[in-house]
């Protein structure tokens, strides 16, 4: 433990170089002679109260300076009851009650909302706890009061009453890979992916599954290694993100970034396609007009050439700050916002061809990792550290 006389020293050499000037002249020097018998007593006031003054420094806190904060135009931020450190990773909202919603996160988090995502509580689902796991929830999805939670380690919750009361499905342990997402699609029926490519689908309530894919990513690959796909023999095997467009396809970003790959509702396998830009891919996703966007790592943005599936890509300049994006979510055709490292959000009203920051979320000390729109007046941004915005319009 250091001495006071360290600690003295350590204060010393942390205070700016105006404020050492004035600690100084608070300590009287055996050098510092007056020719005068005696120091001129107002003098010596004067200089006291000078170098006194500067010490009396405002009382600031936390919530003063949040205070000052310029306001979100679009969003503001929802404050919900978890640690510090969780990240948030989906959020769905029962269709015959929209109030009613669920968001899902790391460290076994599940919070509820009766109130259109205004307020959250922490939901207690005893079948989802367990001592020997820390779940980390990945997907949430509802169809009518029908809806599906899936996380890691392997768990599969299932609600048939609006998430009143949930079941936990068991699961093959010859499950291959991990579940990422999940899509509820009619009655007691579902979709599911893992990120090595698996794709299986039920319609008894998770009972039974029958494989919508005849192979994984991995043997796909090492099938049609020599099609030509760069950096296919460095695949390790699982997705980075995974993405669901409304009619059913999906589009997939290998794990080093190097190449993507999509599938369409009836093909037997996974297609594999080389990225049209020099720098890894981040995430892609399906635009409203049913077009793809692609993220690099870096911060760049790429907008598909026309709709449906294609490697044609051109670039779009965008305000990161030198940040990565790291999701784009869809309003409509003409408006989406994207959101990224350090607080990155960004908007665009024609489509994508331009985007203004929203600089007020520069004060945002989280990186935000996913945009969601369930439809045109209910949005949702999910960060890590607990950070949630919801749209206001």
């Amino acid at each position: 433990m250091a001495t006071s006389s360290t600690a003295t020293a350590s204060l010393h050499l942390l205070l700016p170089a105006s404020r050492r000037r004035q600690r100084r002249l608070l300590v009287p020097r055996a050098s510092a002679r007056s020719d005068s018998p005696a120091v001129d007593r107002r003098r010596f006031i004067a200089h006291t109260a000078a170098a006194a003054a500067p010490l009396v420094l405002p009382r600031w806190t936390p919530a003063a300076r949040a205070d000052d904060a310029p306001a979100l135009s679009e969003w503001e931020r929802v404050y919900l009851p978890i640690d510090p450190g969780v990240v948030l990773l989906d959020i769905a909202f029962v269709p015959d009650d929209p109030s009613h919603g669920f968001l899902l996160g790391t460290r076994q988090t599940i919070l509820e909302t009766k109130d259109g995502g205004n307020t959250w509580f922490p939901r207690s689902i005893p079948s989802a706890e367990d001592e020997d796991f820390n779940y980390r929830f990945n997907s949430v999805s509802f169809k009518g009061k029908e809806g599906w939670i899936i996380g890691k380690p392997a768990i599969l919750l299932h609600t048939s009453d609006a998430g009143e009361s949930w079941e936990r499905i068991p699961l093959s342990a010859q499950l291959p890979g991990n579940m990422v997402y999940i899509k509820a699609t009619g009655e007691q029926s579902a979709e599911m992916v893992t990120d090595e490519g698996a794709i299986y689908v039920t319609s008894n309530r998770g009972y039974n599954w029958k494989a919508a894919v005849q192979e994984t990513v991995s043997a796909t690959l090492n099938r049609t290694v020599s099609s030509g796909i760069s950096g296919a023999s460095y695949y390790t095997g699982t997705f980075n993100t995974v993405n669901r467009s409304p009619d059913g396809r999906y589009v997939a970003v290998s794990s080093r970034g190097n190449f993507y790959l999509t599938w369409e509702p009836g093909q037997p396998f996974w297609q594999p396609h080389n990225r049209a830009v020099a720098r890894r891919i981040q995430n892609m996703g399906w635009r409203a007009d049913g077009g793809l966007w692609l993220l690099v790592r870096g911060g760049g943005l790429f907008l598909s050439k026309g709709t449906g599936i294609t490697e044609d890509f051109e670039e779009v300049q965008v305000q990161s700050r030198g940040f990565g994006i790291l999701d784009v979510g869809y309003r409509s055709q003409d408006e989406a916002w994207a959101a990224g490292g350090s607080g990155v959000l960004l908007k665009t009203t024609n489509g994508g061809k331009s985007w203004v920051r929203d600089k007020a979320a520069d004060n945002i000390a989280a990186n935000l990792y996913s945009v969601k729109f369930l439809d045109d007046t209910k949005g949702f941004v999910l960060g890590n550290d607990g950070v949630l915005l919801r749209y206001l319009g």
